[in-house]
């Protein structure tokens, strides 16, 4: 039986236009993406295969040139799921943008989340703010593996220039899940605190990115 044989209440498409996005599990969520199945699977079953498969969401969605071990997602399905997590990572970025000014973590908190949680491999960035704190914008300055990435504090000082920037929150992430800071990350963020110190750039946090929500070194009073 194929999902157009099913109640409409019980098909995810219908069921997202007549109940909400959130009611959807990530398996319907993911069926609704893919828009079909493969040979001998409805859209839904294959969801549910591509997530056993992966382990988490995080790892389906975070690398598009990785292959999934699991049969049916060809180029395009794999492309769509993609363009929809860059798409959800853009409008995070479009709020930051408009807020007036970055009050405290949680206004940053999520949108780096969303650009680094997923990532099977360790990246440090830097989100570059102007002397009212308005974001000028989010790059990621190093590249890693999943045991950590070097950082050049004389890279790092030489972007903040190039932006112009004022101020500067820096992130980063821990492909383990494990978000406590680690002696390496309270060294490096002190030896680049006291670099941009002096071209007048000041470091306001430094944000871990883990499974859960981001740890702020500021708010741990670790800077």
């Amino acid at each position: 039986m194929s999902i157009r044989d099913w109640p409409e209440r019980e098909r995810p498409r219908e069921k997202l236009l007549s109940l909400g996005s959130a009611t959807l599990s990530d398996a319907e969520l993911l069926a609704v993406l893919l828009g079909s199945g493969s040979r001998g699977k409805d859209a839904l079953a294959l969801g549910r295969e591509l997530l056993n498969s992966a382990g988490t969401l995080g790892a389906l969605l975070g690398r598009p040139d990785q292959q999934v071990p699991a049969g049916g997602l060809g180029p395009a399905k794999r492309a769509r799921i993609v363009a929809a997590l860059e798409l959800a990572r853009r409008s995070l970025a479009e709020q930051l943008q408009e807020k007036p000014y970055l009050g405290n973590p949680r206004d940053s908190g999520d949108f780096l989340r969303a650009r680094l949680r997923h990532l099977p491999y360790e990246v440090f960035g830097c989100l570059y703010l102007d002397n009212r704190h308005r974001v000028l914008g989010f790059e990621e300055l190093f590249r890693g593996t999943i045991d950590g990435a070097s950082v050049h504090p004389r890279e790092v000082v030489r972007a903040c220039l190039r932006h112009n920037a004022c101020a500067v929150i820096f992130a980063h992430n821990h492909p383990s899940g494990v978000a406590e800071p680690s002696a390496a990350d309270r060294a490096i963020t002190h030896e680049l605190r006291n670099a941009l110190q002096l071209v007048g750039v000041r470091v306001l946090d430094h944000l871990i990115i883990g499974s859960g929500e981001p740890v702020s070194m500021a708010a741990r009073g670790l800077l």
